[in-house]
């Protein structure tokens, strides 16, 4: 690197570190999902947070979008939310002389960072009204497509535990998350510090460090990160692996699963670990940073089949094998 490039490279990282020790003056614990959220949002991609009630889900989004300075919105998802709510409408609105005329409105997707709170509550209607924007970044309203911020990212969860009154999203859609993150529980010392931050006085709120420019030059300095080429093809190899027609495909692969990952993974994978070797300050991308992404990125874009619901396999339990080989 030139001097001007180990300036900002330090610069980068420090600012990193701040991003760090601020969000874990609130949240306690959780630093590996803190670093994959992190590392979702500087690839402009989308997070499904699976976890049980009282995790912290929507305090960790909420604390995440203060310190990185963005527009932040919580849509808490209903069976009665409509598509309208979401995204915004049209009203008529009468002027001081008497003349009407249509004036939109805004909707909360009109944010920086979303959280789509149970995102499994509300219709396959109003769910598309939400994936859409996260596809496209726009929304179309009366014939009119109006674009979203940038930085534009949607965080939202679901409850593993609940299934009467939800309506699980397909796997076409589930595709256009990046990441999908099981949050599990805090050990027992996690906990005690939770129950010591938080049953006494109010502490104080997390500071702002950046805004959503700087933000936007994090996810720029992502893409810079170099990719070997040796790293490309660890890639395709893990990503081949997992479909059962696949000639690398193993013998888990083709007893327990239905339908193997498709190229987004691929390219969710490389984006995935250039960003994650920024944060972790590597100037390079390594096949370890491939590993730690490669869970989350592949979890919810491979099937199961009937072979293994009846024997207790999970995708996590076949994924887990080929991450370890490659």
């Amino acid at each position: 690197m030139s001097e001007n490039a180990n300036t900002q490279w330090d610069r980068l990282q420090a600012t990193i570190e701040g991003i760090r020790k601020e969000t874990a003056r609130v949240i306690v614990g959780q630093e590996p999902i803190v670093e994959l959220l992190l590392t979702s949002l500087l690839c402009k991609g989308h997070c499904l947070l699976v976890g049980v009630p009282g995790l912290a889900k929507t305090l960790l989004v909420s604390t995440l979008g203060q310190v990185l300075g963005l527009k932040f919105q919580r849509i808490q998802f209903t069976p009665d939310l409509m598509p309208t709510d979401i995204v915004g409408s049209e009203i008529l609105q009468t002027g001081a002389d008497g003349s009407r005329s249509f004036a939109f409105v805004p909707g909360p997707i009109f944010a920086n960072l979303i959280l789509a709170d149970e995102i499994n509550r509300t219709p396959p209607k109003t769910q598309a009204a939400l994936l859409e924007a996260m596809q496209e970044k726009q929304v179309t309203v009366s014939g009119k497509t109006r674009k979203l911020e940038e930085p534009f990212t949607v965080f939202a969860t679901q409850n593993p535990i609940e299934h009467e009154g939800t309506y699980p999203l397909p796997e076409a859609q589930l595709d256009r998350f990046f990441f999908q993150l099981n949050i599990g529980y805090p050990t027992m010392a996690e906990e005690a510090e939770i129950v010591r931050r938080t049953t006494g006085h109010a502490t104080q709120p997390p500071g702002v460090l950046l805004d959503a420019a700087r933000v936007t030059e994090l996810q720029n300095a992502a893409l810079d990160v170099p990719l070997p080429e040796s790293v490309i093809q660890s890639i395709l190899h893990l990503v081949h692996s997992t479909r059962p027609a696949s000639e690398l495909a193993t013998a888990d692969v083709k007893n327990y699963l239905s339908f193997g990952a498709g190229p987004r993974a691929s390219q969710c994978l490389a984006r995935a670990a250039r960003a994650l070797a920024l944060l972790r300050n590597q100037s390079t991308t390594s096949i370890d940073e491939v590993r730690a992404v490669a869970l989350p990125v592949l979890r919810h874009r491979v099937i199961a089949n009937y072979n293994a619901t009846g024997e207790g396999i999970t995708t996590d339990d076949v994924l887990t094998k080929l991450i370890a080989s490659i």
